[in-house]
């Protein structure tokens, strides 16, 4: 064989290489370009799966709760009281009947609006925003209602409530209470600021599971000081402050202070009094005297530390709720 036909048969080996490495290449893109297309359909089906809650007729409302009667009245808060309610497809659900001061000092700032962009937040330990209604004087929420009853009640209002929230069951609770901020904050566009972290604004289900409720609605009462003061930090006062993410990791740091020590926050007071106890490492007069020791203190000394980084920082040192989150999870799964 010549050279030149052997340079010829190269020549043609080259070019048919050439071919097929296309070809394959063709197939693979096209193959890639119909798994994202289908992975972005699955995702637009998902997103149009959870749709924002529905406005319902005050007169429904009333109906559901008698009338607003004070026998159906499950709590009282800062913002309003909440009724157990029954809908017309026999659903249970809580009631939110925002307080008239509130309704007449934010009459044009788009309730409506504002939740349905809220109840559109869908996560295991948020507590689901299921309708709401308006009208003159009036301004409520509609919520999911399991028989939850709040950190709150059973750390400081049940005698038996420390009893039923052994150190276990307490680590579990910030550590869900944790995932559901880091939700609103990082995981829903836009970001959701809570506002408001604080005991009564987290539930706790029969499992002990930990479970968010009024998150986003600080535009309500936003300078309102009674249920607030103590769940914010000081730059919360200043002008043009108000809340934030880092207002929120305060608030959930108080949270943890009072899981650890047992004592009510009492306006603030419960971080003068336990960064010392915290920084001493004196965790015999710091934790809750109603539980024993554990034998193994670690995890509970690490659980006051990230409550130390979190009330004990300005806001641009203060750890995110993702940091947080990622070692509380992982006290818990090595609990």
């Amino acid at each position: 064989m010549s050279d030149a036909e052997i340079t010829i048969i190269y020549d043609v080996v080259l070019v048919l290489l050439s071919v097929s490495i296309l070809f394959f290449a063709v197939i693979l893109f096209v193959l890639c370009r119909r798994n994202r297309v289908k992975e972005a359909d699955e995702e637009t089906h998902q997103v149009a799966a959870k749709i924002c809650a529905p406005s319902y007729p005050l007169t429904e409302i009333d109906a559901a709760t008698d009338g607003f009667n004070h026998r159906r009245i499950i709590g009282k808060g800062r913002l309003g009281t909440v009724y157990a309610a029954v809908m017309p497809k026999g659903e249970l659900v809580a009631v939110k009947r925002i307080h008239p001061r509130l309704v007449l000092n934010n009459a044009g700032f788009g309730f409506s609006s504002i939740l349905k962009c809220l109840s559109l937040s869908d996560h295991p330990h948020v507590v689901p925003i299921t309708g709401f209604s308006e009208g003159p004087g009036e301004r409520i929420i509609l919520m999911e209602f399991g028989g939850m009853l709040s950190l709150d009640f059973y750390l400081h209002q049940n005698p038996d409530g420390a009893a039923l929230l052994d150190w276990s069951r307490r680590l579990r609770i910030a550590a869900g209470a944790a995932r559901g901020i880091e939700y609103l904050h990082e995981m829903v566009s836009p970001p959701i600021v809570h506002g408001c972290v604080k005991p009564s604004n987290i539930l706790v289900d029969v499992k002990f599971c930990a479970r968010l409720c009024d998150y986003g609605l600080h535009f309500l009462a936003p300078h309102e000081k009674q249920g607030l003061l103590g769940y914010v930090d000081e730059e919360y006062w200043m002008v043009k402050k108000g809340a934030s993410k880092e207002c929120d990791v305060f608030g959930f740091g108080v949270v943890l202070l009072e899981l650890l020590s047992g004592r009510r926050s009492e306006q603030g007071l419960i971080v003068k009094w336990a960064l010392p106890l915290i920084k001493g490492m004196d965790f015999g007069e710091f934790l809750d005297p109603r539980l024993p020791i554990p034998s193994n203190v670690e995890p509970l000394v690490r659980l006051a530390r990230v409550a130390l980084a979190c009330v004990g920082n300005c806001r641009r040192n203060r750890p995110s709720i993702s940091q947080v989150a990622a070692i509380l999870s992982n006290l818990e799964t090595n609990l």
